[in-house]
């Protein structure tokens, strides 16, 4: 019997396993995905819980279903497409895609970034990474953290300049933080690539990147983590699910 990460829900742990399974390229070229009872079957789960678990693939547009045929992974045409709709699916980035770091995290007086993290202070520290799906790069971040949060992962080896791991920052951030990340404040605009953006992914000066703006609070409200990504459109697919509160 197949074994699951058993530090998150069975559905999301099962959603994950099967999304890899689709990124590595299992079932492509029509081949359909197992079924319910099968999946039932080989990691000893209920089919409600598988069934949760494929919910979630068909509404983040990884598969789809088919009466009386079966449930097929979606043609991603090379790109890389994750639904992000809660923090912990900004952590479940981890599963299939691979973080390098660029330069490690150095403290800087950051007038801008500073007053988007609400601090007091115009002192933040600051560090670049990029991440990868399929050995391709797809995006270059930059983050900025109060003192106080750096001061807890700047000595991580994972965050030196040349490091790569499977580790998201906020996954690596959140369990050193004394109140857990309870919010990103997002906002998504088009940009172009500068210099570094371009060098870093491989891309022309001036190529249109989507950039997206993100600042983590925790449960007490308090700023973390400012961080800028700019994402290669050729590369990435952005998708989020809209629901009706109180559904």
């Amino acid at each position: 019997m197949t074994q699951l990460d058993g530090a998150e829900p069975a559905y999301r742990a099962l959603a994950a396993t099967l999304r890899a399974r689709i990124a590595e390229g299992r079932y492509r070229g029509g081949a359909r995905l197992p079924t319910e009872s099968e999946l039932s079957d080989e990691f000893g789960l209920s089919r409600q819980t598988v069934r949760r678990a494929f919910q979630d693939l068909v509404a983040e547009g990884a598969v789809y279903r088919v009466p009386g045929r079966g449930t097929f992974a979606t043609e991603s045409s090379g790109r890389y497409l994750r639904q992000l709709g809660s923090i912990e699916d900004l952590m479940n980035l981890s599963a299939d895609t691979t973080m390098e770091v660029v330069s490690a995290p150095r403290r800087q007086v950051d007038i801008s970034a500073a007053g988007r993290l609400r601090l007091d202070t115009d002192l933040v520290y600051r560090m670049a990474f990029r991440r990868f799906h399929d050995g391709i790069p797809f995006v270059l971040t930059t983050v900025w953290w109060p003192e106080p949060v750096a001061r807890e992962v700047i000595d991580l080896p994972e965050v030196a300049t040349g490091a790569t791991s499977t580790h998201t920052m906020i996954g690596l951030l959140e369990p050193h933080l004394a109140s857990p990340i309870a919010e990103a404040a997002q906002s998504i605009t088009v940009a172009a690539a500068d210099p570094s953006v371009a060098e870093h992914l491989g891309c022309d000066v001036g190529h249109p990147m989507l950039r997206v703006d993100r600042v983590y609070s925790d449960a007490d409200g308090n700023a973390v983590e400012l961080a800028i990504s700019y994402f290669l459109p050729e590369h990435y697919t952005y998708r989020v699910t809209l629901r009706r509160s109180g559904t």
